[in-house]
């Protein structure tokens, strides 16, 4: 009986296991089920990648709207024309993309998981203006970037300045940007919100020039109908720049026609210029790559049609001689990747009779390429290029200055689109050759050759979250003859309140180990030279602290609000500081070998600009104010930079009318307080250095030597000058058009000072009114 019972309790206990083993076995089944499905689910979404190209000739459009009809998945595409839209169930659809400018496009595109590749989308330029379109490109740009302290400049934007000389040139627009100084009609400098000239790199397709204007400063090496678009970062640039403590100017070409031959032929009384392009490989809609050229040609004879059209101009002669050239090949895969080989040589002269000769030469070859894979949401940019420049001022009575650099650059970028957000990161390699002679006030020689390398890494993230943009970036700047790597943060924020109301702001902390040189017995300067940053200073003390590098060092931040107020008009504010912890400088106080060639210094920047745009019905108008404030402190006296201009004020005003706008006008008003200089106190008898302490001070010729006064406490006169133009476009065909136009510069013949040497007392004065007729042909 006990038997029974207990094997009973056994089956009882044995079916109770099967039961249980039954409900572990459903619950794991629907785990497993519920995984699976979700697995199944997420693996039956793709994405559509695609490039948007110009269908007249074969150019990337970026910031073009991209949306899915019917849902809301919806993107912009990049400046390369590049977009990608994720997570999209398979199916098919219809793609609608829209951009300013153009017609309207609606595609068919089929999401699966054998359509990987990247798609081609060509739009047609917009044969019709429709009027009381609100959204523009530009506004587009202004809500989907932090855009905090960027200018960028486009060819047709250079177009609506007068066209001094009869040539539109990228020169000419800069110098109306917010926060630029320019000092004058001639010279050629160009001053960033406190930075000097070599503390704004300047990048032509991601090669670093380090002279982009030429001596008459209407006039940049690049030719105007070449640039895709030129980036102006004045303040607060993001992590992907570096090596500059002030601002950088970007400069983008574009490649050459991909489906026709074409080019233009332009003279003028100043100037003339030659630029032709076309396909070696003709791109269609089907074609899978195309190889296309790009070539221009420009030069200045202003030297010899002087003596004919200006006879009224100092000595009778404006002596300026510039001769640019550049080439491109671009060669684009089937995917969609380029690859571009370039060059370029430039070259300057001016001599100014009885005065000085003053020329520089600069030349560079370099490869680019865009690398778009089918498998990822990844773009990868790079650059390696090489590039030398060698300047020279030849004076009366004084040595001739000289210097020279070489620079080899090598730059890898990645960008991951993650959504509407994008992560980037990259690499950047830099080494330079620098050689240096310079003569002081007080006859010593300063000499320096050097080689130095910088190497970085940076990352950059932009987060878009509902109305906030937020881009955190780092940057690790090594700098190795230094022994010092430099981490630098960066950050930008821009908040959309409304589509018309924007606030933003931009911080950052940046490094540089290149150099300029100006002398102060200069009254406007002319020469500037190069250098690395000499190690010799490292252990000296700057604001009671011990010096461990001699690197320059800055710190920006820039707040600003972007407000368009009415239909038409645009206006954008902003306040800046830019703090130069650690500037290194030439010794204005040697007087014995023994003593340093350079000393340590100090500085700040600070101020704010304001602009207003208004464009309508062919009437384009811009205001832009700028007030500014920028001081170095040596260790011994404050001083103002030779290049504070306190205020500064651009008016343009564009329009055209006619048939297809066949007609156009333009003028701009640009005005200026004083630059500060250095006084001359007199002159005395210098006796020439001696060799050795058996040298015969009797035996040695006495030199003129000049005794100046505090540093920058003078100031020149304002300036100020008004420039016209007018031109007529014929068109004979949708391919040929001829153009003929007239204008003056300085139409007031207002004197403004330029050069003054201080020995002789020799005055050289910037541009008299000088009348331009040009014509360009089209084909």
């Amino acid at each position: 009986m006990k038997k029974c019972v207990f094997l009973h309790f056994r089956i009882l206990l044995l079916e109770k296991k099967i039961e249980l083993m039954i409900k572990q076995k459903t619950v794991v089944s629907f785990v497993f089920l519920v995984i699976f499905s979700v697995s199944f689910a997420f693996a039956q979404t793709g994405s559509i990648k695609g490039l948007i190209l110009d269908k007249t000739n074969g150019e990337p459009v970026g910031f073009a709207s991209v949306l899915i009809k019917g849902t809301a998945i919806g993107t912009v595409s990049e400046e390369n024309g590049f977009f990608s839209l994720s997570k999209v169930p398979y199916g098919q659809y219809q793609l609608r993309i829209t951009c300013v400018g153009y017609d309207s496009l609606i595609a068919d595109v089929e999401v699966s998981a054998k359509n990987t590749a990247v798609l081609r989308f060509f739009l047609s330029q917009a044969s019709v203006s429709i009027e009381g379109v609100s959204v523009s490109a530009e506004k587009i740009i202004s809500q989907t970037e932090t855009k905090v302290s960027i200018n960028t400049v486009t060819a047709k934007q250079i177009l609506r300045l007068p066209a001094m000389g009869g040539i539109s040139d990228l020169a000419q627009y800069i110098q109306v940007l917010p926060g630029v100084v320019f000092t004058g009609d001639q010279g050629g400098q160009l001053y960033i919100r406190g930075g000097t000239p070599i503390q704004n790199k300047v990048l032509i397709d991601g090669l670093t020039i380090y002279n982009p204007f030429h001596s008459i400063g209407l006039f940049s090496v690049f030719e105007t109908e070449i640039i895709k678009n030129a980036k102006v970062y004045t303040a607060g640039f993001n992590a992907e720049h570096g090596g500059r403590v002030s601002s950088i100017m970007e400069i983008s070409t574009r490649d050459g026609n991909r489906k026709r031959f074409s080019g233009k032929v332009e003279a003028s009384t100043f100037a003339a210029g030659l630029l032709l392009e076309g396909p070696f490989l003709k791109q269609t809609e089907k074609s899978k790559q195309s190889i296309s050229y790009l070539f221009s040609l420009k030069g200045s004879y202003l030297e010899q049609t002087s003596k004919w059209f200006y006879p009224y101009s100092e000595d009778k002669v404006l002596p300026y001689n510039y001769l640019d050239g550049y080439g491109k090949i671009s060669f684009e895969t089937p995917n969609g990747s380029r690859i571009n080989f370039f060059g370029f040589c430039y070259n300057d002269r001016v001599r100014y009779p009885s005065i000085a000769t003053y020329n520089w030469q600069s030349w560079g070859v370099g490869s680019s390429f865009v690398l778009i894979p089918s498998a990822t949401n990844m773009i990868a940019e790079g650059t390696i290029a090489y590039s030398s420049y060698n300047m020279t001022l030849s004076e009366e009575n004084l040595e001739p200055r000289v210097s020279k650099i070489n620079n080899l650059d090598f730059k890898m970028d990645f960008s991951y689109l993650i959504g509407k957000s994008t992560f980037s990161y990259g690499i950047e390699l830099l080494g330079s050759w620098t050689d240096y002679h310079f003569t002081s006030a007080y006859g010593y020689n300063i000499s320096q050759t050097n080689f130095n390398a910088d190497f970085a890494l940076y990352a950059k993230y932009k987060w878009v979250i509902k109305k906030f943009l937020i881009e955190p970036g780092f940057r690790m700047q090594a700098y190795p003859s230094q022994s010092h790597v430099s981490p630098e943060p960066r950050l930008a924020i821009k908040y959309n309140i409304t589509d018309n109301v924007r606030l933003k702001l931009a911080a950052g902390l940046y490094s540089q180990n290149i150099i300029g040189a100006t002398s102060d017995q200069d009254v406007v300067n002319l020469f500037y030279g190069f250098l690395t940053v000499p190690e010799s200073i490292v252990g000296d003390t700057l604001k009671g602290r011990k010096v461990k590098n001699s690197l320059q060092k800055a710190q920006h931040a820039v707040f600003g609000v972007e407000y368009d107020f009415a239909e038409g008009f645009s206006s954008n504010i902003e306040a800046y500081v830019k703090n130069f912890s650690q500037l290194t400088n030439i010794n204005r106080y040697k007087l014995f070998d023994s003593d340093n060639d350079f000393l340590l210094e100090t500085g700040i920047a600070y101020g704010g600009d304001i602009s207003i745009k208004y464009e309508r019905k062919g009437l384009y108008i811009s205001a832009v104010y700028s007030l500014n404030w920028v001081t170095r402190d040596d260790g011994i006296i404050v001083y103002r930079t030779h290049y504070d201009r306190r205020h500064n004020l651009n008016l343009m005003v564009s329009y055209a009318w006619g048939k297809n706008n066949c007609w156009q006008a333009d003028a701009r008003w640009n005005y200026g307080t004083g630059f500060p200089f250095t006084k001359t106190k007199g002159f005395y008898p210098r006796i020439g250095y001696i060799e050795t302490i058996d040298g015969d001070i009797i035996q040695i010729n006495e030199e003129l030597g000049v005794a100046l006064d505090t540093l920058n406490r003078g100031q020149l006169p304002d300036y100020h000058r008004l420039d016209i133009s007018i031109k007529r476009r014929f068109l004979f065909s949708d391919r040929m058009s001829m153009e003929v136009g007239a204008g003056a510069t300085n139409v007031y013949n207002y004197h403004n000072i330029f050069y003054v040497n201080r020995i002789t007392a020799k005055k050289i004065y910037q541009l008299p009114i000088l009348w331009t007729v040009n014509a360009s042909f089209r084909f």
